[in-house]
């Protein structure tokens, strides 16, 4: 692959990213990836830094329990799955590309998907795949396969919500094109200029609908009617960036009727599959067949407390009388989150701190730490309630009860907070801090949606506490 327009992408990125230090307490200064309106505010976290931050913090494959159901356009042709890359008859230089990153066998998702991908006359392919299921390395090996290197021009395009997400997929192409050097990438991409009119060579182009509709249309880099293949990646954090929507269609218009169309989502409400119908017509679909998180496995107890103060004290006979390997502790304020994370470390406690003010680079960072265990505590808003799975979490303590905006409760933020422990297998312990009646209120809503009882824990006693590790 050629290396300079990633070279120089990842110049930009960096210029721009902070360093983040081996601070015990790790904050970021005067970043901000999104309006937040005051430190008392609870952080909702954007789609497409979400997606980001799963890339970022996920090198490996998750090891996914979800089962894969396929829906095939034609019913009556028969279902192709595989167990190995050697059945796809690659060309040696992607096998080798392939294994070079680490792909010893396909994922769950690859087994179903690959076959349609790279069949002939292609296929069309809706799918549902979450970070960590290898869909951009499926992606990526369909566009390199259908890639002729001895035609310079554009014939494979891969548009993304945003520039960072861009990227990525970029470093997945370079990875698995290096010893395809003769196939070459450019970046349609905010800050990359270009010269009107003159047709880029470089086969594929990955981009940003924006950028990409403008390639097209006013500087009339790329011939859309030599398009083979059409990746929409991310089409649900697509659609909930303003005017995405109305440009990927407007650059699906323009590609020829034998152009393989395929769109990838994290999820698929109504809104995605009116959109996916839209871009993609005649499809093969991939859906997971979602396995509910459960409680089964995590014990829950609440604290009664007065105040923060309170809480803190808590904490403290928490750590005192029991062994815990690692703790998420979820606060509902940044300000909170960070006066808690003065007390602990003053305690000595090793704290690393999250929130929302991070860059996501930095998030990802400090994620990376306490997963190596260089710290044993991980306060955070909820800008951390979803898709982080550390092995080690034995324990997740709701300093602050989860609140929607409006002060009721939420189910699914509760759900993804405590669902953190009691992951691979292992049992998980769950705490809630109670201060107020409304909070006892909220924590009754739970415990009745869930329909699992949530004991009351005196903290003043420390064999009680003793009894809830055994």
């Amino acid at each position: 692959m050629s290396t300079d327009s990633w070279a120089l992408a990842v110049d930009e990125q960096e210029s721009t990213t902070k360093s983040v230090g081996d601070l015990r307490i790790i904050e970021a200064e005067n970043a901000s990836l999104h309006q937040n309106n005051g430190d008392d505010e609870d952080e909702k976290e954007d789609r497409a830094t979400q997606s980001l931050l799963n890339k970022l913090i996920r090198s490996n494959l998750v090891n996914n329990t979800n089962q894969v159901e396929v829906l095939q356009r034609d019913p009556n042709s028969p279902l192709y799955s595989v167990k190995t890359f050697e059945e796809l008859r690659l060309k040696p230089q992607l096998l080798k590309g392939v294994y070079e990153m680490g792909f010893n066998r396909p994922s769950k998702i690859q087994e179903n998907a690959l076959p349609m991908m790279l069949a002939e006359p292609p296929q069309n392919l809706i799918a549902q795949s979450q970070s960590g299921t290898g869909k951009t390395a499926a992606f990526v090996l369909a566009m390199l396969s259908h890639v002729d290197p001895a035609c310079k021009w554009s014939q494979c395009l891969c548009i993304s919500p945003t520039y960072e997400l861009a990227l990525q997929t970029g470093k997945v192409i370079e990875q698995m094109g290096k010893f395809y050097p003769e196939v070459t990438l450019a970046y349609a991409v905010r800050g990359h200029r270009m010269e009107r009119g003159i047709r880029i060579k470089e086969q594929i182009v990955i981009g940003t609908p924006g950028t990409v509709l403008d390639w097209c249309i006013k500087l009339k880099l790329i011939d859309p009617k030599k398009i083979k293949v059409f990746v929409l990646d991310e089409a649900d954090v697509m659609i909930a960036t303003q005017g995405h929507q109305d440009q990927s269609i407007r650059i699906q218009r323009m590609l020829p009727k034998g152009c393989q169309m395929l769109l990838f989502s994290a999820t698929f409400e109504d809104s995605v599959w009116k959109f996916a119908e839209r871009v993609v017509p005649d499809p093969n679909i991939i859906k997971l067949k979602r396995e509910e998180e459960t409680l089964d496995t995590i014990k829950q107890y609440y604290v009664l407390c007065n105040s923060k103060e309170d809480k803190f004290n808590a904490l403290c006979n928490i750590y005192g009388a029991i062994t815990i390997a690692q703790a998420m502790i979820f606060c509902h304020t940044r300000k909170m989150a960070n006066w808690l994370a003065g007390q602990m470390s003053k305690e000595g406690h090793q704290v690393a701190l999250l929130s929302g003010e991070m860059v996501v680079e930095q998030r990802a960072a400090v994620i990376e730490r306490f997963r190596d265990g260089k710290e044993k505590v991980l306060i955070t808003t909820n800008v951390c309630a979803r898709g982080i799975d550390v092995e080690q979490v034995s324990v997740v303590i709701n300093f602050d009860l989860p609140l929607d905006k409006d002060s009721n409760p939420d189910n699914e933020t509760y759900l993804h907070r405590i669902g953190r422990t009691g992951r691979f297998g292992k049992r998980g312990l769950a705490i809630n801090m109670v201060d107020s009646q409304h909070s006892m209120e909220i924590l009754k809503t739970y415990e009745r949606h869930f329909d699992k009882k949530i004991a009351r824990l005196d903290t003043d006693d420390l064999d009680e506490i003793e009894k809830i590790a055994s």
